[in-house]
């Protein structure tokens, strides 16, 4: 048996939404891996699936989708991975492979794709399985709890990042700076972007400037010069009219989240005018986890956590709820001192 949390009931996350039971370990079925998990990130993703701003598609369903982990198993049919190995499994979990848009590098938008800890088991357990098809290789030299943000929040930042259309040394503006947003951050900072953060919380806002941001504040002070691109990582729609009012002709406002509270009426002339645009990022493709796992291979990037071991999964998304999180929260199922490769 094995250790796995369960949205039992879609409740605010204070009404404890999850309950932590005994499973059977699973076995993997044709293409499939069975991992035994080492680290599993903690999304705001996890957050609306467990509390229903997104609705449940499986019963009680295990949450998390940046998972690390070691094979411990391999299902027919599989290559390219041996026991032993460690691994990555991040949100897109299958795609159909055959609709317009997976025959044209555009995979995150297929209608029958699946996700993991929202469509299958995630990684808030000591085990889990994974389509061999959509399971990462790891870079070397990072903590397997430094590993596990790479897998949605890095991913998503650099996604969100390639659709801002940011020119060379451009002025970005990131509002929210949670675990997708402290990694963007850096990766614009290795294009020369001169980096704002916009941020109620001033732990945040440390966090920004440490990290090289040249400016911290609030969405409510705005930022101290015209935007060229801003990513809004908070998933609060009020923030969207005054993103745009920072942007500067011709930019674009990327909405980074999977869920966005309401946006309020926007004014044409004031907000829009002047080619400014707005983006919204839907999941990933394989091709953008490949592509950031070799920039995180190749440039070392800091990845701030805060870690829980896996019996406090629940206390994790209540902190991340309640904004005590610095940088990403991970889950360990083993302590330290008994983790083992």
């Amino acid at each position: 048996m094995a250790r796995a949390w369960v949205v039992r009931h879609q409740l605010p996350v204070q009404l404890a939404p999850l309950k932590l039971e005994d499973r059977p370990v699973p076995w993997p079925g044709a293409g499939e891996l069975l991992l035994r998990v080492r680290a599993c990130g903690v999304c705001r993703t996890d957050l609306h699936v467990a509390e229903g701003d997104l609705p449940l598609h499986r019963p009680n369903v295990v949450p998390g989708h940046e998972v690390v982990g070691v094979v411990a198993a391999v299902g027919e049919g599989v290559t390219g991975f041996t026991e032993g190995d460690l691994v990555g499994v991040a949100w897109l979990q299958d795609t159909c492979g055959f609709c317009r848009y997976c025959r044209s590098e555009q995979e995150n938008l297929c209608p029958l794709s699946v996700y993991t800890g929202w469509d299958t088991d995630g990684g808030y357990a000591d085990y889990t399985l994974a389509r061999a098809a959509y399971t990462y290789h790891l870079p070397t030299g990072y903590p397997d709890e430094e590993l596990a943000p790479l897998l949605c929040a890095g991913i998503i930042g650099y996604r969100a990042l390639w659709l801002a259309n940011l020119p060379a040394e451009g002025r970005l503006g990131i509002y929210g700076f949670g675990a997708s947003a402290h990694l963007c951050a850096q990766l614009a900072r290795a294009l020369g972007a001169r980096v704002h953060v916009l941020t109620r919380s001033t732990a945040a806002q440390q966090l920004a400037r440490e990290l090289g941001a040249v400016s911290a504040g609030t969405a409510q002070d705005g930022p101290p010069e015209p935007l060229d691109a801003a990513i809004l990582f908070a998933p609060a729609g009020e923030l969207v009219p005054p993103a745009l009012e920072a942007l500067d002709r011709g930019g674009t406002l990327v909405l980074a989240g999977i869920h966005l509270s309401q946006i309020p009426e926007l004014d044409y002339q004031h907000h829009l005018y002047f080619e400014r645009g707005i983006r919204s990022v839907t999941a990933n493709t394989r091709a953008d986890a490949q592509q950031f796992l070799q920039i995180a291979a190749e440039h070392r990037l800091r990845v701030v956590t805060t870690l829980y071991p896996l019996d406090a999964a629940d206390r994790a998304l209540l902190d991340l709820a309640d904004g005590r999180v610095r940088g990403a929260a991970v889950l360990l199922p083993d302590p330290p001192r008994q983790r083992r490769r």
